[in-house]
């Protein structure tokens, strides 16, 4: 297969914008601008929903409130109403993560959810939030996280070390859950794109076979922004609750 035909040409970072300080490439990549465009596409939906305010909302304005509707529950029922602080930072990366996987579904976007820096990233960002959160209200207390309440003092040299590491595996695993469903997702689709043009009047069955499968993409888009939204919720209430 032809490089420039690689099911994984599309996930390549090029610099749109070559820029270097020192020995530190600072180039302004693909990435960073659909980044910046999900960020706008974010801003605009919730601007074009709230700018009318109305008492019978528009389409717009119903689109908008159930986001918010949606998230605000999601938080009460992971983290109680003592998460009700952090509701503005939970809607950020549930909208940034969502709009990212969305706009990456477009014909010839670029998906910077596939790419594992970038989810590492926030992953690592929601990590130290919480573990600076649990610090700063229990203390020194906040280590006994990793002693299950309940358990014999003689079980601690075998649970201490498996509960640190579990928890230090967290930015990993949520980091990797994304990448990795956005990464195969757009993989298989390109392959299946690939057998519709080679066979031309005989890819009827790859084109619907194609079309099902971009409607799963959609979903599986969605729920990725929900699973990493509802697990940075879950880390939040272990942090305020501890156990």
């Amino acid at each position: 297969m032809a490089v420039g035909h690689s099911p994984l040409e599309q996930f390549t970072i090029k610099r749109w914008v070559p820029m270097q300080i020192g020995d530190l490439d600072v180039s302004f990549t693909n990435s960073a601008a659909f980044m910046m465009l999900t960020v706008l596409g974010v801003s605009v939906f919730l601007v074009l929903g709230m700018r009318r305010n109305a008492l019978v909302p528009g389409r717009w304005q119903s689109m908008a409130e159930l986001s918010y509707v949606f998230i605000a529950s999601l938080v009460k029922d992971t983290v109680g109403t003592e998460g009700r602080p952090y509701f503005p930072l939970i809607f950020t990366v549930f909208m940034f993560v969502l709009f990212g996987n969305m706009l990456g579904m477009m014909p010839y976007a670029f998906t910077f959810t596939s790419h594992i820096i970038v989810t590492f990233t926030m992953a690592m960002a929601v990590f130290l939030g919480v573990t600076i959160i649990a610090l700063f209200k229990h203390g020194l207390h906040f280590f006994s996280f990793f002693l299950p309440p309940g358990v014999p003092i003689f079980m601690a040299p075998l649970l201490i070390p498996i509960e640190v590491i579990s928890y230090l595996s967290r930015p990993v695993t949520l980091s990797l859950r994304l990448f990795a469903n956005m990464l195969a997702g757009h993989t298989l689709l390109k392959v299946i794109a690939g057998f519709i043009i080679a066979l031309g009047v005989f890819g009827v069955a790859p084109l619907v076979l194609m079309v099902a499968l971009m409607g799963l993409e959609f979903l599986i888009a969605f729920l990725q922004a929900f699973i990493f939204t509802i697990l940075t919720c879950m880390y939040l209430h272990d942090a305020l609750h501890l156990h």
